[in-house]
Formats: C-alpha cells, sequence, structure tokens
C-alpha cells in the first residue's frame, strides 16, 4: 500500500527526533505502536464479522436449497402413494369383478417362491 524505502523511512525519524525531541520520542513511539495495534485489531475485528456474515448467508442459502429438494422429494413420494393406490384399487376392481363373475383364478400362493412365478430377468 504505501512503498516506503529504508532511507525514506530513516529521514522521517531523523524529522521526528528533531521536532519531537529525544526524551518524548519514545514515549510517542509507543503510543503510535498501541495505536497501530488497536487499529489492526479494528480492521480484523470487522473482517471476521464480516465472513461470519458471509458464511450466515451461505449457510441459509443452503437450508433453502435442502429445503427445496425435501419438498420435491416429498411431492414425489406423493405421487408414488398415489400411483400405487390407484393400482391397489384396479387390481381389487379386477378381483371384485372376477370373483362376482363366478370365475375362480389361481393366484400363487405367498410362501410359495418367487422365481418360481416370476419371469427371469434376462438383462442379468
Amino acid at each position: 500500500m504505501f512503498d516506503f524505502s529504508f532511507s525514506e523511512l530513516m529521514v522521517v525519524m531523523v524529522v521526528a527526533l528533531i521536532v519531537i525531541g529525544p526524551e518524548r520520542l519514545p514515549k510517542v513511539a509507543r503510543t503510535l505502536g498501541h495505536l497501530w495495534g488497536r487499529a489492526q485489531r479494528y480492521v480484523n475485528g470487522v473482517k471476521a464479522d464480516i465472513e461470519r456474515d458471509m458464511a450466515v448467508e451461505e449457510f441459509r442459502q443452503l437450508q433453502q436449497k435442502v429445503q427445496a429438494e425435501a419438498g420435491a422429494l416429498e411431492q414425489s413420494v406423493k405421487q408414488v402413494t398415489l400411483t400405487a393406490d390407484q393400482q391397489v384399487q384396479q387390481i381389487n376392481a379386477a378381483v371384485a369383478q372376477l370373483s362376482s363373475s363366478g370365475q375362480t383364478t389361481q393366484l400363487p400362493s405367498p410362501t410359495a417362491d418367487p422365481s418360481s412365478t416370476l419371469p427371469a430377468n434376462k438383462s442379468q
């Protein structure tokens, strides 16, 4: 930011020694050091506050994304449930129609081996 060479810094120190005087120069240098430290702590505090605010905002955006994904998943589950319920109703209606017409169908036993009643998947 500031580009001081060593020679320029020496000139400033000699002028300060002449203007302030040798007896007060250590006290002034100490005071300037304390003020410089305070300024650095203040700047670091402001930076930390800004970073914290940015992190909070990022967390809020992440929370909104997660909530949107959860809502989409909930809608998907509701749609699948609705489709499954409709298919169950259609199956129940078909079974009721078959039983009312007097036809009997042989349904596989629930304890039977599922591989014997289902066709094998040839894609494996």
